[in-house]
């Protein structure tokens, strides 16, 4: 992200809530420009992604500033108090109470800012920077036996800073804390540009006059604040008592960016428990186990959360039942992790804490269902999202906490209440702190919709305080809940707030409308503007599953929550590629949202499809379809992106990449007679590279050689030798040709069938691998069949917004596959199975569509499924990159089962490859699909490459890389050594780039396992 790149926006101004006319951004950056700041925004697209975060709130920034150092946030701050406009700190942007955005400038320090600086295990400390990733500082201490104590749910993106602003904890807060009780320093520069670093010292010299107002209040701080460990709301006070060594850097944590501006800190880092054991104890609902949470203060309890059973039916529904481990009885459950160094005596803890429970079942999960139940709970607030029936669930009640001891009776009390409001909510979060999470269907949409949610949080802030609680317990107040503090604090107390501020921040530019003088809670909302706005002109051509309101609604369904912004090689995920490879916010999945949001239903963007800063926002989407499945709230991208494009050009001339990449599967069926030609032409530079940019495509890429026979026509003229080998008489779908399985292995006839989908890119390109599909299934004694129709998915139509073309492409082929019976459907290519098994729903939406979907599985679902014999593949160590659609809709789970099965040793990268069909051939994305790929793939053929030589250099006999798949069985020898490395990939799009950026050649898991079994297809 460059400053030039970002100086093309329109230069209109923002307007403050009273209608008085901000700064103009133009201003601005003349301002950033001047005082050297590198790195900067006030193009629409930015301010657009920026304007809000995870909560509900709408503020369009004027600029946003990306900060290399200390001295351009001294810049900005001068900037700012001189033409006097708000500054916003900004991290991950995970703010769910609307913390982390303004209408002036927003500070975005995880571009840059985002170091661990220093990292002592002896002292058990770390200097972070304030955009450094929580998830970063804990990978670097793992190595040393450390970790930093507390863990939000969004561990995986949420930044140091941001966790110091709102006093963010997390499940494991129980065991180490919140994240102030952490800081054992920080820097922060004041509003005047002064820094000033707060460690354990007497800071009384440092804030002579604030040490004098707390002087003069102890009475109302000791009585107001602190009064138990989730109290999170306001300012934290306590801290500055003098029993409690008037420690300003612990005061400094959940200001919420209005004291100060976080340049760094350091923190405390913790051993890792030797031993964890995790217990699951269930109830008949969520209030029962409330009452039970208070039974854990007197065990070795370093997490205990609440889990509702419908989070979990949740998943279920979007991810099937095998991505939810067997639980205990129950419809609520308390998940607790125990933590010690001596085992036995945690195991006698463990015991002991399930009999002493009142739960009616419980369960001791091992590590992997451990880890699932964990994942499922970082994802919660995505999943309470959606009502059973579809509507809309918000934040805004959060977070609220009280006693442990009184948390039962909160909750009933709470349930009974939204009964009341005739609102619903699902209850889960961190019980063991007495502190619960809840979205509620608060009818944003409706006319009346502000003023039920108004009519709520009042209620339920008066309902909190009666039970001794905050309202909130880990979040902070933002614009969700600032204005309720008047019905939780005293008037002296809310007087203190407004003197402190003052101290720090005298024109009151920190971030204002949070805390003091607050921003009305339901102001600012922005779904409060999707009724004014009627849905965009033009027939949709997608479904929009339980939108009721379309597109319009459905791009509205990102919450912000930001797991698209994690690292997803890590984790073994993908979403979001482009994310991955740019670090720039409107490049991820929420930054595009947010972008679609403004156009549907906001003032900054005309509500136009052809919008240029909607297209520019969606432009480096690879729609690798991980959203929709990764994103707790199923944010579909590669949906909306198919429909913006769609509706855009309906009517228009497109660009010719449009036509040549979205037709080439029919292009390359006329041109299969004279391939050979081609073929030779395509080998000719300067013709090919004029070929390539008069289609549209990068003239790095290399154009694919068409196979001298097609699958189609092998199938065909070995049909006859087919029939003679197996003759079972056809079965009724008509549609099937004559061309059938040999027999099984042990020679009996086959006893199971499929249709094998020859899609497009293998019978043209990669005939070799469908034949080495037929050529396993046969030997698992399975016929195999192939419809006579020559027909494709038309993916690259779908891709490129052609939904017209594509409607029909699919339907005949649809048509096609539904009369073949209720067989499965097999194939090779993931991105044709996975639209056969998605968009068709998507884009037809009928019955036949959805009968052909249930058939479609992948060959290592299907393998498993009849329990079929594997080849030996001891001795082959893969490196497999999966392929995003697979992942996305079928998930991988199947393939790691087989290939564990089989003997392989195996690495599935995360990340997507970066090639993503049309994407990375198009003209003008080489440079981020190349960046994507070096986000997994490229490390790890680099390091496999490595490997590979130093194994060379001890064998002095290298193994050639490229001819795998053909390779005799009985060369592989035992031991490291003597290993055969593969690169597994069966997206074609994934073999194209390994072999465009590497040396390497991919190979498909069906080549692989006939390979295995040492088969040659017939010819």
């Amino acid at each position: 992200m460059t400053t030039m790149a970002h100086l093309t926006g329109a230069n209109r101004a923002t307007v403050d809530a009273d209608g008085s006319t901000m700064t103009l951004p133009s201003t601005l950056a003349a301002e950033f420009r001047a005082a050297g700041i590198r790195d900067f925004s006030i193009d629409d697209t930015d301010r657009a992604a920026y304007s809000s975060d995870a909560s509900l709130f709408r503020l369009v920034p004027a600029a946003v500033v990306f900060p290399h150092d200390e001295e351009e946030v001294r810049s900005v701050l001068a900037i700012a108090r001189r033409l006097g406009v708000p500054i916003t700190s900004r991290g991950a942007g995970t703010s769910i109470a609307g913390n982390a955005i303004g209408r002036g400038i927003v500070l975005d320090f995880s571009l840059h800012m985002n170091a661990v600086l220093d990292l002592d295990p002896d002292a058990g400390s770390a200097w972070v920077e304030a955009g450094c990733v929580h998830a970063h500082l804990q990978k670097q201490a793992r190595p040393h036996g450390l970790r930093f104590g507390p863990d939000p749910s969004t561990h995986t993106r949420c930044t140091i800073g941001g966790m110091i602003g709102n006093n963010a904890c997390g499940p494991r807060a129980l065991g180490y804390g919140r994240t102030g009780d952490n800081v054992l320093a920080l820097k922060v520069m004041l509003i005047d540009g002064t820094v000033v670093t707060l460690d354990d010292s007497d800071a009384a010299e440092v804030f002579p006059r604030l040490h004098e107002l707390v002087a003069a209040n102890l009475g109302t701080i000791r009585t107001n604040f602190g009064t138990f460990s989730r109290q999170v709301s306001g300012y934290g006070l306590e801290s500055l008592l003098p029993e409690n060594g008037f420690d300003v850097r612990r005061a400094f944590a959940g200001t919420e960016g209005t004291w100060g501006v976080v340049l760094a800190a350091k923190m405390r880092l913790v051993r890792e428990p030797s031993f964890t054991s995790a217990v699951v104890l269930g109830y008949a609902d969520m209030v029962a186990a409330a009452h039970d949470a208070p039974l854990l203060r007197d065990f070795p309890v370093a997490a205990c959360e609440g889990l509702d059973s419908r989070m979990l039916d949740r998943v279920i529904e979007t991810k099937g039942a095998e991505a939810v481990p067997t639980l205990p009885e129950g419809a609520g459950w308390l998940v607790v992790e125990l933590t010690g160094e001596d085992e036995s005596a945690l195991t006698q803890e463990t015991q002991r804490l399930i009999a002493e429970s009142k739960s009616l079942d419980s369960a001791v999960l091992d590590a992997g269902a451990a880890a699932e139940v964990w994942a499922i709970r970082a994802d919660g607030a995505g999943l309470v999202s959606r009502t059973p029936d579809g509507r809309d669930a918000h934040a805004g009640w959060e977070d609220s906490a009280v006693p442990v001891d009184h948390l039962g009776d909160y909750l009933h009390d709470l349930m009974e209440l939204l009964d009341e409001h005739g609102l619903w909510g699902i209850p889960y979060g961190h019980f063991g702190d007495g502190c619960l999470h809840m979205r509620v269907d608060f009818p944003l949409e409706d006319p009346n919709g502000p003023q039920v949610m108004r009519d709520f949080m009042v209620a339920a802030t008066k309902l909190v305080a009666r039970h001794g609680g905050s309202v909130s317990g880990e979040h902070g107040d933002g614009r969700a809940r600032s204005e309720l503090l008047s019905l939780m604090y005293t008037p002296a107390a809310l007087d203190l707030f407004s003197q402190v501020k003052a101290l720090f921040d005298p024109q009151h530019l920190l971030n204002p409308g949070v805390i003091v003088d607050p921003d009305a809670l339901n102001e600012s909302l922005r779904l409060t503007q999707l009724p004014l706005r009627q849905e965009l002109p033009g027939t949709l051509a997608m479904a929009y599953e339980g939108e009721s309101a379309g597109f319009a609604s459905a791009v509205h369904r990102c919450t912000g929550v930001g797991k698209c912004r994690a690292d997803s090689a890590a984790s073994g995920g993908t979403m979001c590629p482009s994310y991955q490879a740019t670090r720039d916010e409107r490049h991820s999945t929420r930054g595009r949202a947010r972008v679609l949001q403004e156009m549907v239903s906001g003032d900054l963007l005309e509500p136009r499809w052809d919008s240029p800063e909607v297209h520019e926002a969606l432009d480096l989407c690879l729609s690798c379809k991980a959203c929709g499945a990764e994103c707790p709230t199923g944010t579909d991208m590669s949906t909306y992106k198919a429909e913006v494009l769609y509706q855009s050009y309906k009517g228009k001339v497109r660009p010719m990449k449009h036509y040549s990449l979205g037709f080439l599967p029919q292009l390359a069926r006329l041109v299969t007679p004279v391939a050979p030609v081609l073929n030779r032409v395509s080998g000719l530079p300067g013709l090919t590279t004029l070929a390539k940019r008069m289609a549209g495509i990068d003239v790095r890429r290399s154009i694919p050689q068409f196979a001298a026979t097609t699958f189609r026509k092998w199938w065909t003229t070995t049909a006859e030798a087919r029939a003679e080998s197996d003759s079972p008489a056809r079965s009724a779908g008509g549609a099937l040709s004559g061309a059938e399985s040999q027999t099984g292995a042990a020679g009996a006839r086959p006893t199971a069938e499929v249709v094998l989908f020859a899609d497009s890119w293998s019978n043209h390109f990669a005939p070799r691998i469908l034949a080495a599909a037929v050529a396993v299934l046969e030997r698992a004694g399975v016929r195999v069949r192939v419809i006579d129709q020559t027909v494709c998915c038309g993916l690259p139509l779908i891709s490129t917004g052609q939904l017209d073309a594509a409607k029909a492409n699919l339907s005949e082929t649809i048509t096609a596959l539904d009369a073949t019976g209720d067989v499965p459907i097999i194939g090779v290519e993931p991105s044709c199975l996975a639209t056969l098994k998605d968009d068709s729903r998507k884009l037809l939406a009928d019955d036949a569509s959805n009968r052909v979907a249930e058939r479609v599985q992948t060959l290592a679902q299907y393998l498993l499924s009849i329990g079929a014999e594997l080849p030996d593949l001891s001795g082959v160590e893969a490196l497999v990159q999966p392929h995003c659609h697979q992942s996305a809709i079928f998930g991988n789970a199947a393939d790691k089962e087989l290939l564990a099965r089989s003997g392989a040793s195996t690495e599935f990268l995360g990340g997507c490859c970066g090639l993503a069909g049309n994407f990375g051939v198009e003209d003008g994305h080489y440079e981020t699909s190349v960046a994507v790929a070096e986000v997994a793939l490229l490390p790890a053929l680099r390091k496999q490459d490595a490997r590979r030589e130093q194994a060379s250099r001890r064998e002095q006999n290298a193994r050639p890389k490229r001819t795998v798949a053909a390779q005799p069985r009985e060369d592989v020898a035992a031991g490291e050594d003597s290993a055969l490395q593969v690169v597994l990939a069966d997206g074609y799009s994934c073999r194209t780039q390994i072999t465009d950026l590497s040396t390497a050649d991919g190979v498909s898991l069906a080549e692989l396992l006939a390979w295995g079994w040492g088969l040659e297809p017939r010819r």
